[in-house]
């Protein structure tokens, strides 16, 4: 018999074995022991054959259990709906158990479905995330929408409403929020998107997991290396599951990425010797004068932990009016292009081609040993992220990296026998800069025999959905294809590159100890000061003074 010491909102899913099962009981905010049924347990538990459980204080998931060989109480057929109709919810927690049949419990329960809540509704939201759950609607109920700019919060009530109708899903209720912190609270969330400006990842994920959430973060994972290791250690701690939005371990209909680092990691290209990457840049423009906030935007929030500066639309993102009639999230923002918020296309771009290149040279959790680089920043102080640049990285195995903006937008993979390209269908996401011109195909290779499927050595997973592989393993609670140890991995080689480019000189790296050696100046570069009462390290230090 399994007993909760609360009513579930939502149920419980049970994979059983000899040993041990793994329940998933979202709502409940404590750890789940599994106890041995005794004479002396109290009938005034919420109850389901086969196990009894009890709730600690700390994460949502039971890894050990002792099973009976069958059920202690009768099953009878009986819905939850019913059952509070008849009963209430005070007579549901306290009075006598409550048997549920396993056909409510299996994979395709309404129980089983994952309730998100979408922290930001802005370009990459509306375009991609909020798409990207609905696309699952079979699998997750969106509850509620937060963004600080009022605005962008009701269009992405709308946004979501529209996704579901045209998939004949059942129409949300959708709250709306401009405080996230207000979303995070509800106990009834048991997920969240976040499509923030970089430099608001890191706090917000870390509040999510610190409120038991699951998370599909976007890239890249921080916008400082210091917070990469403070959120890869919250994601551990917690036992949640967070997935970075590195969609090109997704990509479809065509699987582009995940075939052409099969080929390699199969030694299509003979030895590996040289990976090249190209990236876009962004174009830069003289600075706008300050102008009246929005009141419709907290702009307070939106700064978050950088400096304060005065408003102008050029560093946040546009306030006028989109093609559909509401607020425009179609236009590139600002802040992408102001090295307070995001680093450039280094990071912006970076963090998807090097997870791939990562990914093909079976380096997905170490790092380069020395950088060198150059880049050309502008005088501006607004749009002032870098323009040209050009960088080179060492790896183990003497493997070489060239990063540039001379070279077409997509990863190499040249070796002893050849190399292998791949890159997106499209060139560019929408409103992105464009790549350099090239005649290479989206997967292309020196030989065409080089991408025959017979033989292929390294089997890796297919996924043609990168939120619908994040919301399965919130059922399931294995793994994502973007955890957040190989996300910060790649996130980490870019940030490097970029503090290259700004010194302008070589630089040696510790991968273990993901510090540079002796040198204090470009360390230093690893985090940023926090403006009180925001940033990531602030609230990592409260919560462990709180423990």
């Amino acid at each position: 018999m399994l007993r909760f010491e609360q009513l579930d909102r939502r149920g419980v899913d049970p994979a059983v074995s000899a040993r041990s099962v793994q329940i998933r009981v979202p709502s409940l905010k404590g750890t789940l022991l599994v106890l041995p049924a005794t004479a002396g347990d109290r009938p005034n538990h919420f109850a389901i054959p086969h196990y009894i459980l009890k709730t600690s204080a700390r994460s949502p998931y039971l890894r050990e259990s002792t099973v009976s060989k069958k059920p202690t109480v009768p099953p009878e057929s009986i819905s939850r709906r019913s059952f509070l109709q008849r009963t209430g919810t005070t007579a549901a927690v306290l009075g006598a158990p409550l048997v549920i049949p396993s056909r409510l419990l299996g994979k395709n329960a309404p129980s089983n479905r994952v309730r998100v809540g979408h922290i930001g509704a802005g370009r990459i939201a509306q375009g991609h995330d909020m798409v990207g759950v609905a696309g699952a609607s079979d699998l997750a109920d969106v509850l509620a929408v937060a963004d600080l700019d009022s605005r962008r919060a009701a269009s992405g009530k709308t946004r979501v409403e529209r996704l579901f109708s045209t998939r004949n899903a059942p129409n949300p209720t959708i709250a709306v929020y401009q405080d996230y912190k207000e979303l995070l609270a509800r106990s009834d969330i048991d997920a969240v998107t976040i499509s923030l400006p970089d430099h608001q990842h890191a706090e917000v994920a870390l509040r999510a997991l610190y409120a038991g959430k699951d998370v599909y973060l976007q890239k890249p994972f921080t916008m400082t290396h210091a917070e990469g290791i403070i959120l890869r250690e919250a994601v551990a701690r917690t036992g949640r599951i967070l997935q970075v939005g590195s969609q090109q371990r997704s990509w479809g209909p065509n699987e582009q990425f995940r075939k052409a680092v099969e080929f390699v990691r199969s030694g299509r290209v003979g030895q590996l010797r040289r990976v090249e990457i190209g990236l876009p840049i962004d174009p830069t423009a003289p600075d706008d004068p300050e102008q009246p906030v929005p009141p419709n935007l907290n702009y307070d929030m939106w700064l978050g932990p950088t400096p304060v500066v005065y408003y102008t639309e050029q560093r946040v993102h546009p306030q006028g009016t989109g093609r559909d009639g509401g607020p425009d999230v179609q236009s590139r923002p600002g802040w992408l292009r102001n090295e307070n918020y995001s680093l450039g296309m280094i990071t912006g771009w970076g963090a998807h081609h090097f997870d791939t290149a990562h990914w093909g040279m079976d380096m997905e959790l170490t790092g380069p040993s020395r950088i060198e680089g150059r880049g050309e920043f502008p005088p501006n102080k607004i749009w002032n992220v870098h323009g040209k640049y050009h960088v080179e990285l060492t790896y183990p195995g003497n493997v070489k990296m060239t990063v540039s903006d001379e070279l077409p937008n997509g990863i190499k993979f040249i070796g002893d026998d050849g190399w292998i390209f791949v890159s997106r269908d499209a060139s560019q996401t929408a409103s992105d800069p464009s790549g350099r011109a090239t005649s290479l195909k989206s997967l292309d290779a020196s030989d065409p025999r080089l991408l025959d499927p017979n033989g292929v050595k390294v089997q890796l997973p297919h996924s043609l959905s990168h939120h619908r592989n994040w919301l399965e393993c919130v059922q399931s609670r294995k793994t994502p294809l973007a955890p957040a140890p190989i996300a910060h991995r790649s996130n980490t080689a870019c940030i490097l590159s970029w503090i290259a480019m700004k010194l302008n000189r070589p630089l040696t790296w510790d991968a273990k100890a993901e510090k540079f050696v002796n040198d204090p100046e470009a360390n230093a570069m690893l985090s940023r000061p926090e403006r009180a009462p925001y940033g990531a390290t602030r609230l990592a230090q409260t919560k462990t003074a709180t423990r």
